[in-house]
């Protein structure tokens, strides 16, 4: 029995500074299944840290007991960096100041980092395929000499979830129902981890665009297949963004809930000795293909016809966009119509949009041709 904090101290990149990324290991060091969970990559997304803060204790109570059969590594806030990134008193913390880059884009793509390594060495057997795809990834990982904070942090964070068997990277949208990202050929093995969190939408994809960090070992996995289709290469880890509602929705109230549906979700996988409750079956997954990124066609001030989870079809008016410069500045209205039949998932909360700007997500059942095979995030 575990339950143990660990401190990582991080150089900055300028003379005096640091900072501290914290996290917990909870479990048997034996256990032969390791879940990695983290929250707040984007740090201006505070409801996972709030779950996560209310799970915590949960598993503590659970491993005391000798309950828990698997390991937890759980980083609750997992980028401090960002945390520090405030302007003018607003916090930007999807973005590296220093870069303008997001913090959960362009993570790097690990199989051909290792391909030579594991040329040759693939066996008859999916569990040593795995181990050895795993080794060779860790190999690679601590051969890394990363230069920046920033760098330095993904590194740690890697080295973590490389040979997870379960990684959750938990986010929260601007304003939106509870939904799921991950990869379809998780799917539906993840289908109870969509029941158990009550999940409006579960979306996937191969390839999003961005290499966001629940891409990662998919994408490892999937290309090692890809590229040795005569030995059996199952993939290696179930990964998966958790979406818990907007950034606003930080309560203890919800963050209890989500941290019990959590907890039950490693019951039902009888990774903690525990009986969970019934789930309530949820829709299942769709190609994120067929989820509509509504944005605003001209810039002024939204005024939503619509609410979270109402249904639409292709042509009614999401919203209005209300001009605020012209001959009719602050009188005119100009609806903007949703493309697809679907529901709204999410919506902004900053209601001054300028053109381009995201105002809705429309999830659909069918794949869109403008979307197909193209960048399919916000950003």
């Amino acid at each position: 029995m575990t339950f143990q904090q660990h401190t990582l101290t991080l150089p900055g990149d300028a003379p005096g500074q640091s900072t501290t990324l914290h996290w917990y290991e909870i479990g048997p060091d034996t256990a032969g299944t390791k879940v990695h969970l983290q929250a707040a990559l984007h740090a201006d997304e505070q409801p996972g840290t709030m779950v996560l803060h209310h799970l915590l204790p949960m598993l503590r109570e659970a491993d005391a007991a000798g309950k828990l059969s698997a390991r937890f590594i759980v980083f609750p806030s997992v980028n401090p960096l960002g945390l520090a990134t405030r302007v003018l008193r607003r916090h930007i913390g999807r973005y590296d100041l220093e870069t303008g880059g997001n913090f959960n884009r362009r993570w790097p793509d690990l199989y051909p980092q290792i391909a030579e390594a594991i040329a040759g060495k693939l066996t008859a057997d999916a569990k040593t395929n795995i181990a050895l795809i795993r080794t060779a990834v860790g190999t690679w990982l601590e051969s890394q000499q990363p230069a920046t904070a920033a760098q330095k942090l993904r590194l740690a964070v890697l080295k973590s979830a490389h040979d997870a068997d379960i990684v959750l990277d938990l986010h929260c949208d601007d304003e939106s129902l509870v939904h799921i990202f991950t990869s379809p050929e998780l799917m539906p093995g993840l289908q109870d981890l969509a029941d158990r969190m009550g999940s409006a939408a579960t979306l996937t994809a191969e390839d999003s665009g961005g290499g966001s960090f629940d891409e990662v070992l998919p994408a490892l996995y999937r290309k090692a297949q890809r590229a040795h289709p005569d030995h059996p290469i199952p993939m290696g880890a179930e990964t998966a963004t958790l979406e818990y509602r907007g950034q606003a929705d930080v309560h203890d109230e919800t963050g209890i809930k989500d941290a019990e549906r959590l907890f039950n979700f490693f019951a039902g996988r009888s990774l903690i000795a525990a009986t969970p409750p019934p789930a309530q079956p949820m829709p299942a997954a769709t190609p994120f293909e067929a989820t509509e990124v509504l944005r605003a066609d001209r810039p002024g001030l939204l005024a939503y016809r619509v609410g979270l989870g109402d249904r639409v079809r292709k042509g009614d008016v999401v919203a209005d966009i209300i001009a605020m410069d012209g001959p009719e500045a602050f009188l005119a209205r100009t609806p903007l119509r949703a493309g697809t039949d679907g529901f709204i998932l999410s919506r902004a909360s900053a209601k001054y949009a300028v053109t381009g700007s995201s105002v809705a997500k429309i999830v659909g059942t069918q794949i869109l041709p403008t979307r197909a095979g193209g960048y399919l995030l916000e950003d």
